[in-house]
C-alpha cells in the first residue's frame, strides 16, 4: 500500500497538469461548440414547419446535417477533419485540432439537445407573446430561450460530459489531456496505478459536473 501512495506522490505533478489541460480542451470546446450548437439548434427549432419563423427549406437543410454528423464516432470523425484542421488552424495534429474536432462534433450534439428542449416549450406562452405584438425575434430571446432555460442546462451538462469523453481520444492526433495520459503512460505501459488514478480524476471531474448542472437546473426550474 505505501508503494502504492508512494507512487501516487510521484505522478501527482503530471495528472495535475494533465488534469488540467483536459479541463483547458473541454472549456475550449463548449464554448465554441456550445454557442454555435446553440445557435443552429435553436434555428432548427423556429424555422419548422409552424415556427415563429418557418422556413421548410432553412430547415430541412440544418436538420440534415445535424442528422448526418451527429451520429459519426468520434474516433473516425477526429480522423477524417485533420484536412480541414490544418486549414483552418494551421495544424492537424496537436491539442488545438483537438479542440477543432471536439467543438465540431459537439456543436451538431448540443444543436439536437438544444432543439429537443426548445421544441417542448408551451406553444400557449409563445400564442400569448404573439397576441401582444411581439416580433419573431423578440419571441425567440424572451419567450422560447427563457422558457427552456432549465432543460437546457441539463442538457448542456449532458453535452459537458459528452465532451470529457471525447478529449480522451486526443492522443490519436498528437494531443494531451487525461485521457491520453492514462491511456499512453498507464495502460500501454502496464502501470494499473496511472491508470486507476486518471480514472478517479475523471470521475471526480463528472460528479462535480453532473451535480452543478443538477443544482443550476432546480434552481432555474423553480422559478
Amino acid at each position: 500500500m505505501s508503494d502504492i501512495i508512494d507512487e501516487v506522490g510521484d505522478i501527482y505533478p503530471d495528472l495535475l497538469e494533465q488534469t488540467g489541460i483536459m479541463l483547458w480542451l473541454v472549456a475550449a470546446a463548449l464554448v465554441i461548440g456550445g454557442i454555435a450548437g446553440l445557435i443552429i439548434g435553436t434555428a432548427v427549432t423556429v424555422t419548422r414547419r409552424g415556427g415563429v419563423l418557418q422556413q421548410p427549406v432553412v430547415y430541412w437543410v440544418l436538420n440534415v446535417l445535424v442528422n448526418t454528423f451527429r451520429p459519426i464516432p468520434f474516433i473516425i470523425f477526429i480522423a477524417a477533419l485533420q484536412p480541414l484542421a490544418r486549414a483552418i488552424v494551421g495544424k492537424g495534429i496537436g491539442n488545438e485540432a483537438v479542440i477543432f474536432a471536439i467543438s465540431i462534433a459537439a456543436t451538431f450534439g448540443i444543436a439536437r439537445i438544444v432543439e429537443q428542449n426548445l421544441v417542448t416549450v408551451d406553444t400557449g406562452v409563445i400564442e400569448a407573446a404573439r397576441s401582444t405584438g411581439a416580433g419573431p425575434w423578440r419571441i425567440i430571446l424572451t419567450v422560447i430561450l427563457p422558457e427552456g432555460l432549465g432543460p437546457l442546462v441539463l442538457g448542456y451538462t449532458f453535452a459537458t460530459i459528452a465532451i470529457i469523453d471525447m478529449s480522451a481520444v486526443a492522443g490519436m492526433i498528437g494531443g494531451t489531456g487525461l485521457g491520453n495520459y492514462a491511456i499512453a503512460y498507464g495502460y500501454r505501459q502496464f502501470d494499473w496505478v496511472v491508470t486507476v488514478s486518471a480514472l478517479v480524476v475523471i470521475i471526480i471531474v463528472t460528479q462535480i459536473v453532473q451535480a452543478v448542472g443538477n443544482v443550476l437546473a432546480r434552481r432555474i426550474l423553480r422559478r
